[in-house]
């Protein structure tokens, strides 16, 4: 991934845009290589990678913004994707929730043969992240960006829109007005495999544990059990809380009231419903009913439905070139299928009898 940051005591040069020939200098090249290098046909003139990579940092020590508008009429890209969030998650660990996203865009971009920028300059003192908070876009280093991340600021995708910059989302983007390239995971229809598979085994009542920010992936989760558990007859009581609520008290009381099944609609939920099985003596491996319906990063407990976190993030960078080259436009929508759950902690109801 290309990620450089200014060498320590590096001068920049004054306040005014830099100029290709700023660039030149600063990298020990002739303007007419940096030319080839800004206009994507470095490659095809045979400049070496080297050469191509210290242009490159040029560009960022010195703060140059490509002219996209100017690039175009040219018929030139510079071969370098965005990677923005509102919010830090770079670096991740293999246990974040993001890690698998950030894997599936750098193995689509080697596959195509694309650096990575990492928009991480973008950050405020307060931890967010501005796309303008240095008066300009400062996505326009890059030809595109992928945008993902629980945060987003409204007013300036509104603005990165109204531009015309190419930029996609992963996951599901609603801003009234704006049209918004995305990818997303179809939480949808992933619920009726998991109503099919509680019914199967004989379950009719289930306790369906939600969080209250009811995000769009959240109400998806839950709108696509709801229409399918009322078609297979499977009565749902929605019990809406923290992780943090989710505690012994609470699942002896639900088990209390009737419910055979545990689904938890998010993991870290799940993690908590774990914490509290254990806390209560019942294992799911043996006496108890539980899915959750998504795959924890840490690894999984319950049956879950696997979300394709790694094949989103490949789809977004095949997205994003679709909207560079115009063959994509700012409605489109990938939607990529989640696996359905395996039966390891789900089994036929039987009487719990748990500690209140």
């Amino acid at each position: 991934m290309l990620a450089p940051r200014p060498r320590s005591g590096a001068a920049v040069t004054s306040s005014k845009n830099p100029r290709q020939s700023d660039i030149a200098r600063r990298a020990g090249v002739s303007q007419a290589t940096v030319s080839l290098v800004l206009t994507g046909r470095a490659a095809a003139s045979r400049i070496p990678e080297a050469t191509q990579e210290r242009i490159r940092e040029a560009m960022v020590e010195l703060d140059y913004v490509p002219n996209a508008a100017a690039r175009s009429l040219r018929g030139g890209r510079n071969n370098l994707i965005g990677v923005h969030t509102f919010e830090p998650v770079f670096p991740v660990s293999p246990e974040d929730y993001y890690h698998e996203f950030l894997n599936g865009i750098e193995e689509e971009a080697v596959r195509a043969g694309l650096d990575l920028v990492l928009f991480a300059s973008t950050q405020r003192p307060d931890g967010t992240r501005s796309i303008y908070g240095g008066g300009s876009n400062r996505l326009r280093l890059a030809d595109g960006a992928i945008i993902f991340g629980f945060e987003k600021n409204d007013d300036e995708l509104r603005r990165l829109s109204g531009e015309g910059y190419p930029f996609v989302f992963i996951g599901h983007r609603e801003i009234p007005g704006v049209s918004i390239p995305y990818v997303t995971a179809n939480y949808t229809d992933a619920m009726a495999p998991v109503v099919d598979l509680l019914v199967s085994a004989g379950h009719g009542d289930v306790a369906y544990f939600a969080v209250p920010a009811r995000g769009l992936p959240q109400r998806e989760r839950l709108d696509g059990f709801r229409l399918a558990a009322t078609a297979a007859g499977l009565g749902v009581r929605v019990i809406e809380g923290a992780p943090s609520a989710l505690d012994a008290h609470r699942v002896a009381e639900v088990f209390a009231a009737g419910a055979t099944a545990l689904v938890a609609e998010t993991y870290e939920l799940a993690r908590a419903l774990q914490a509290s099985l254990d806390e209560l003596g019942l294992d799911p491996a043996s006496n108890v009913t539980a899915v959750s319906l998504d795959s924890d990063p840490r690894g999984d407990v319950f049956s879950h439905v696997h979300v394709p976190r790694r094949e989103m993030g490949r789809r977004a960078v095949s997205l994003l070139l679709g909207v560079i080259a115009g063959d994509a436009g700012p409605d489109t929508v990938d939607t990529v299928d989640c696996e359905p759950p395996t039966p390891e902690t789900v089994r036929a109801p039987s009487a719990v009898v748990a500690p209140r």
